[in-house]
């Protein structure tokens, strides 16, 4: 690598402290970089700076494709940074920190203890508590983290309550995934088990942990990811939640209540208040009180005040309860068996508190919390020498969690009549199937250690960057040039006409992004995703008609805002792109039972549908996230996905329409596997495993069935194809033909461009071009071309891309031509059959039709969006 590659902070200018350290994943050029030894990270001056690199995959030819890569935590960040790849002699991955700053991790028989520099937490290797210790200088600051949840036994429907249980996260396994020496990182697995034994309730609750510990960090990143493992009927989550005990030893008056309201703005009390009294104890005592500062010595109060401490009220328990994307409560009582009194309210919580005094404290921040509601805040016994400090990610004081599915069945109770649902609520239905038993939900923390209490401006920068933490970033046009994900191109405005899409571009991403705000798209399991389609009649999204409400992937909005990200490096396309894959990764995928590995369709609920399937729980959609931030969750995701061929045996995707249903016996020979969402969720998940671990068993399956595919009679015409699960390969001698307007818009597209760039298979390559061309051919074309018509073309804008891909492959103006014509089409349909513009009336917000256009579904959306990336990057010189 010549030149140094720019690195920059995708919010602007980037923060003026990293406090806990920051990692990043990037790209470089197939062949060029043999490992991330060769990797140095410097600052906008020129100075190598301390980093730790590590591969997240390789290209075919065992080179360099993507690394992470982490820089230690700083008071000074820089405002943009290089990496080279020079080939270099440094001893570890990356440019090593001294002894002095880096992160060091000591594994003892029962405990394993981390080291920052500032920081030292223990954690124990099995037991109740997550860590036992978290010192800062020498103090500790907070200890005995748990894991809390409430279970409740149901919902009462009329007068009565039902009884709550307390359950307690156990840790089963620990172990170290990084050590050092900028980044450690440190994994938690273990279930929940009840406070009672005897009660004879199970366990639950399976979760894992993950702490991030940095170089000279006086914070520490926490990831807590479940999965929902209840009886949906009987078992109602009341409460879950991390709690952590706060050593305090100043007087009360010398210890301090922070918590974030909204805006920006921050509850600053002390737990015995000097301030507002009948009697002055001073300016110097007030002053001192309200900023955080130790008060001057007793004896130089005013002695009305100081010889009348004890009758000043002690605070003790305070609460923060955010229910609803709108308003949050304050308020806070003297202790346990007293009133509450209430302090006051707001709209939107950073989801922020502290506890300090002046030898130390703790302050934990939870990202997107308000957006992820009903979350809560607890403070309690705040007089006393050992308080609490609770991060609820489920408020108890919310309705208890109610995941029942939402009708009684109306009668579906065989296949013939669960096909008529759907040709009236395009639900598709099967008795048993709409259960959440296997979904998933992570949420991130950050844990603060204090020395002393903070400035309220410190405070308050901290909550910044737990709820929006920064983020550093390769440019667009660099990620372009390394040439991953296939055919896109970043955002160019050159001509009127390119101009216009982008435009266009914008528009859509402005839309969703407001009707995320307007219907109030936000809620523990519903945060991330949108709605599937528009009932112009009510003015609202259909959200309670059975399979068009919440989108769940459908059509790959996800797509749509990834490449909309790489295209443009917008911070606010990032973040939006972020909350989807985080949510149609965990909520709308089964992590354990008979549908592990697969995904829900759309659906009034998230996990409503019957049809269970690999073109939503694809990798396809989580693998930008993972190689762009070098998530580890989202690798836990992918891997889960390794052996996903298997679950056609469990379950057929097309058991209910099988025309050969009477003679089709998986279990004695091949398994029908789709040529287009079935096959092209395989092919995402064989390739994302080859490049990240190399495991032969995937790329063989993933070269041999293209090769397969490439000597079908009809390629890709063919719609299925026989697949042997133990050889991993497909039938060839298949010469049916069948094609779906659904093949090729839930990755397929994308994932096949970047598999005729990365692998030489001229057969392959063939029968895929051969599809793009044919697809929207004219009826004569493709009866020269196969003996017969196509049948089942709609989505006529969105398949123009795969028009476009040829022309450009083959370097065929007319095909350039009828791709542009295709599109063409779509947007003419979008702007008269299905055009409203926004217009807001108080109460409530609707949406009125207009003449002028936005489109109405994530389906018209998602596929508008891909068709101009894809037609910009293909035909782009056809625009003028």
């Amino acid at each position: 690598m010549t030149d140094s590659t720019l690195i920059r902070w995708i919010d602007g200018q980037g923060p003026t402290e990293i406090s806990g350290g920051t990692t990043w994943g990037m790209p470089f050029v197939r062949g060029l970089v043999p490992g991330t030894e060769a990797l140095t990270v410097s600052d906008a001056t020129g100075t190598p700076i301390p980093s730790q690199a590590w591969p997240l995959a390789t290209w075919p030819d065992g080179s360099l494709k993507w690394a992470g890569i982490a820089l230690a935590a700083t008071d000074a960040p820089s405002k943009t940074y290089h990496v080279t790849a020079d080939g270099g002699t440094t001893t570890a991955a990356g440019q090593p920190p001294s002894d002095a700053a880096s992160v060091t991790v000591t594994e003892g028989a029962g405990t394993l203890t981390v080291h920052t520099g500032l920081l030292t937490m223990v954690l124990n290797r099995s037991g109740s508590t997550l860590f036992s210790s978290l010192v800062r200088d020498g103090r500790e600051v907070a200890g005995d983290a748990k894991l809390v949840s409430l279970l409740q036994d149901g919902v009462p429907e009329g007068a009565g309550t039902l009884g709550r249980h307390a359950f307690t996260g156990e840790v089963t396994a620990v172990v170290l995934e990084q050590s050092g020496p900028v980044r450690a990182v440190v994994r938690l697995e273990g279930t929940h088990r009840p406070d009672e034994p005897e009660s004879g309730r199970r366990e639950w609750l399976p979760f894992v942990v993950r702490f991030y510990f940095y170089a000279g960090a006086r914070s520490v990143r926490m990831v807590h990811s479940f999965v929902w493992d209840g009886d949906a009927d009987r078992d109602f989550l009341a409460g879950l939640g991390v709690r952590f005990t706060v050593p305090l030893e100043d007087d009360p008056h010398n210890r301090h209540i922070r918590i974030a309201g909204a805006d920006g703005g921050f509850l600053t009390e002390a737990v015995r208040g000097l301030t507002g009294l009948r009697r002055d104890p001073g300016t110097e005592v007030r002053e001192a009180q309200v900023a955080g500062r130790p008060t001057p010595p007793l004896d130089t109060w005013n002695p009305e005040v100081s010889a009348r401490l004890h009758l000043i009220p002690t605070w003790g328990d305070y609460t923060l309860s955010q229910l609803s994307a709108d308003g949050f409560e304050l308020r806070k009582r003297t202790a346990a068996g007293h009133g509450w009194v209430g302090i006051s309210g707001g709209t939107r919580s950073a989801g922020f508190c502290s506890l300090s005094d002046s030898q130390g404290g703790l302050g934990v921040g939870i990202k997107d919390f308000w957006q992820s509601h009903p979350g809560q805040l607890d403070i309690r016994g705040a007089a006393t020498g050992e308080a609490t400090l609770t991060a609820w990610l489920y408020s108890p004081e919310a309705q208890p969690m109610d995941l029942r599915f939402y009708h009684d069945g109306l009668g579906q109770d065989t296949f013939a009549e669960q096909l008529e649902g759907l040709e009236i609520t395009y639900e598709d239905y099967e008795p048993g199937f709409g259960n959440p038993r296997g979904i998933a939900r992570t949420h991130e923390l950050t844990l603060f250690a204090y020395e002393a209490t903070p400035s309220t401006e410190g405070l308050a920068a901290d909550a910044a960057s737990a709820s929006t933490p920064a983020l550093l970033q390769a440019t667009p046009e660099y990620l372009h040039s390394v040439g991953v994900f296939g055919d896109w191109m970043p955002v160019d405005r050159s001509t009127p006409a390119r101009a216009r899409l982008e435009d266009r571009l914008d528009f859509l991403f402005n839309f969703y992004a407001g009707q995320v705000e307007q219907r109030r798209w936000y809620g523990f399991w519903n945060y991330g995703d949108v709605m599937h389609t528009y009932d112009f009649d009510r003015h609202v999204w259909r959200y309670d008609i059975g399979g068009y409400a919440w989108d769940n992937s459908e059509l790959s909005p996800d797509l749509w805002l990834w490449y909309s990200y790489l295209r443009s490096g917008r911070a606010d396309i990032f973040r939006f792109a972020e909350a989807m894959t985080r949510h149609t990764g965990e909520v709308d995928v089964y992590h354990l039972g008979p549908w592990k590995g697969l995904g829900s369709r759309h659906n009034v609920q998230h996990w409503g549908c019957s049809a269970k399937q690999l073109r939503i729980s694809t990798p396809a959609y989580r693998r930008f996230y993972y190689y762009l931030t070098a998530d580890e969750r989202t690798g836990d995701l992918l891997t889960e996905l390794v052996d996903s061929d298997q679950n056609f045996l469990g379950l057929d995707p097309v058991r209910k329409v099988r025309p050969d249903a009477a003679t089709y016996r998986p279990d004695r020979g091949a398994l029908g596997v789709g040529l287009g969402t079935d096959w092209g969720s395989l092919a995402a998940t064989w390739l994302t495993d080859w490049e990240r671990t190399g495991n032969p068993r995937s790329r063989d399956r993933l070269l041999g069935t293209m090769a397969d595919i490439g000597a079908l009679k009809y390629g890709f015409l063919t719609g299925e194809a026989l697949y042997d699960l133990d050889k991993g390969r497909f039938d060839t001698g298949r010469e049916q033909m069948s094609v779906s307007h659904l093949s090729a818009v839930f990755g397929l597209v994308e994932i096949c461009s970047e598999l005729v760039d990365l692998v030489d298979d001229p057969e392959f390559e063939r029968a895929w071009l051969q599809y793009c061309r044919l697809f929207l051919a004219t009826k004569e074309e493709q009866v020269e071309a196969v003996g017969q018509p196509l049948e089942g073309i709609y989505l006529t804008q969105a398949h123009s891309r795969l028009t476009a891909y040829a022309a450009a492959r083959l370097q065929d103006r007319d095909l350039a031509a009828r791709a542009w014509e295709s599109f063409a089409e779509g947007g003419e349909h979008l702007n008269h059959e299905s055009a409203f513009t926004l217009r807001k009336i108080e109460p409530p917000h609707v949406l009125l039709p207009a003449d002028e256009a936005a489109t109405v579904s994530t389906n018209d959306t998602a596929q508008f969006g891909l068709a101009v990336i894809q037609n910009l990057a293909l035909v782009g010189d056809h625009l003028d």
